[in-house]
């Protein structure tokens, strides 16, 4: 009998994994369906309302912001790579690390700068007035505050997410294949357009997917320059028009963009796969110079400079003049709400990605492979719809909830999750799991199955083995993987606006809030203390491509 009981405590135990990476699933599923019950719920004078108003405004908002920051991202993060990667020429290794650093800023930060530059009373069109004498009327200047500003924005933080798939891409290429389309008569630049491009093609895309995700995905700058997609019509039905069947349709039809890219990538990778030859040969810089030269680092230095480096000055400039105190009790509870959010939600998120990871590697199963799909997912939907689609059932369950407490006992319990930090933490790990997933499995990658099973065969149970085998090893992943979710989270600002309980503002609500007053000076202070530790992981990220790109060479 105690044996019995024994086998029944080890079976329980072994269970309470499935069961908990079951319920976590299911709230990973819950916006999707949520959204999806609440959208078909409302009203049909609600749709029609929207068909006749506001839908094809957005419709067409959202498609060609989408089109144009994927292409020029595309054309941007693929040459640099290209040219960073296969050529020689002065500036490139810091230019290397430079295309790397706009990904730490959110899009709204450039356009808070920018603004404050290049709007009718900045600098550069004050400058241009009083050097020509003109009025307000005399000259035309492109106007920031517009869906192609917008577009520039989004543009100049999203290429780095095709620049380092496509580099990585071309650094592992063979130089045996371009060899051999030379042979045949093609230039460098042929070779490089029928060779080395469709072989990058499968990153590249990838790379493309997620600058398309991040763009539908944006609220903070199209809101402020007032471009209408289905982001900025989220926030106005749920806030502006308390119309909450009006933001589950609209975060329905966002969802519907989010899910045909998610499809578009899907069948783009399809079953492709590349065949190399046994001979790898690393690919020689060809050394520019003269105009060749100055060329390339042009190419390579506006983006780093229009992304980064010129942003920075101009923040940094705006704070000086502001009347901002980052010291001030008042900011300091800002950057404590914000830093809170950000370790709860990226500790969280990575515990939730190691349960995962570990459970589809040890049990092998359907249900496993299903879980850590549904983990995948929340990339692919939008911060704007996991807070519409948390924020209906939650709020149902709250509202039930108190109404039979109040008419029982005749206490009244409240907001016990919609006015809570936890329901926006789950938010954050929903949407940010992807990328801790992903970190996940690229440090599990390197781990020999061998030493699985050698740790079984010395008596460790799956626990033992994650704790005394894996975890040691996946240490510098699962790093990697806090600091990029605990940026994610300071920077994210749709999710943080609908969900966030009464009077607990972040330093990105707080830099929204002054630039929606047009306090832009004063908006320059959180939007640089979020730059400067969004820069970190950037760092971190490069410095640890150089070192494999140098463990890769040395091995070759």
């Amino acid at each position: 009998m105690p044996f019995q009981t024994g086998r029944q405590t080890r079976s329980l135990r072994g269970r309470i994994p499935w069961a908990v990476a079951g319920v976590i699933a299911a709230i990973c599923v819950l916006p999707h369906i949520s959204v999806l019950i609440a959208a078909f719920m409302g009203s049909t004078e609600t749709l029609q309302s929207l068909a006749e108003t506001v839908l094809g405004r957005y419709t067409r908002a959202t498609v060609l912001l989408l089109v144009l920051v994927v292409v020029f991202s595309t054309v941007i993060g693929t040459v640099s790579a290209w040219l960073v990667t296969t050529t020689e020429f002065r500036g490139r290794r810091l230019l290397e690390i430079a295309l790397v650093l706009p990904l730490a800023f959110p899009a709204y930060v450039l356009a808070y700068a920018y603004t404050h530059v290049l709007d009718h009373p900045g600098i550069v069109q004050t400058t241009l007035r009083a050097v020509t004498g003109w009025g307000p009327r005399d000259y035309w200047f492109p106007e920031i505050r517009s869906l192609g500003g917008a577009a520039a924005m989004l543009t100049f933080v999203l290429y780095p997410y095709v620049y380092l798939l496509a580099r990585a891409a071309f650094a592992s290429q063979s130089a045996t294949t371009f060899y051999a389309a030379q042979s045949l008569g093609q230039t460098r630049l042929g070779a490089f357009w029928r060779v080395s491009l469709p072989m990058a093609r499968p990153a590249i895309a990838s790379g493309a997917m997620l600058v398309g995700m991040e763009t539908i995905a944006d609220f903070g700058t199209v809101s402020y320059f007032g471009v209408q997609t289905f982001a900025v019509g989220i926030y106005s039905s749920w806030f502006t028009f308390a119309d909450r069947a009006a933001a589950a349709q609209l975060s329905l039809g966002l969802l519907s963009f989010a899910l045909l890219l998610a499809i578009v990538e899907r069948i783009n990778r399809g079953e492709a796969r590349y065949a190399f030859g046994r001979k790898f040969e690393h690919m020689p810089r060809v050394k520019l110079t003269g105009i060749a030269s100055k060329l390339a680092f042009t190419v390579c230095f506006l983006p780093a400079f229009l992304g980064c480096i010129l942003p920075v000055i101009m923040l940094s400039e705006m704070a000086l003049g502001s009347e901002q105190d980052l010291l001030s009790p008042r900011y300091l509870q800002f950057a404590r709400n914000s830093v809170t959010l950000g370790l709860c939600a990226a500790v969280i998120t990575v515990a939730v990605a190691l349960l995962f990871g570990s459970l589809a590697r040890n049990r092998k199963s359907r249900f496993a492979t299903i879980v850590l799909y549904i983990g995948r997912m929340g990339y692919a939907v939008p911060g704007g719809v996991i807070a519409v689609g948390l924020l209906v059932p939650f709020a149902y369950f709250d509202n039930t909830l108190d109404a039979y407490m109040r008419a029982t006992f005749g206490i009244s319990t409240g907001l016990l999750f919609t006015g809570s930090i936890w329901l926006l933490v789950c938010a954050y790990m929903i949407r940010f799991l992807a990328a801790a997933i992903g970190a996940y499995e690229g440090g599990v990658a390197v781990i020999n199955p061998n030493m699985d099973a050698a740790a079984r065969v010395l008596g460790q149970s799956e626990w033992g083995l994650l704790r005394r085998v894996h975890f040691p090893l996946l240490r510098p992943s699962l790093f990697t993987a806090l600091l990029i979710v605990f940026v994610d989270v300071m920077k994210e600002l749709p999710a943080t606006l609908i969900m966030r309980p009464f009077n607990f503002d972040t330093l990105a609500v707080q830099a929204h809030r002054l630039a929606s007053d047009e306090r832009l000076a004063g908006a320059a202070v959180p939007s640089l203390v979020i730059v400067a530790i969004g820069t970190l992981p950037v760092i971190l990220l490069c410095r640890r491509i150089r070192n494999e790109q140098g463990q890769t060479k040395e091995g070759a």
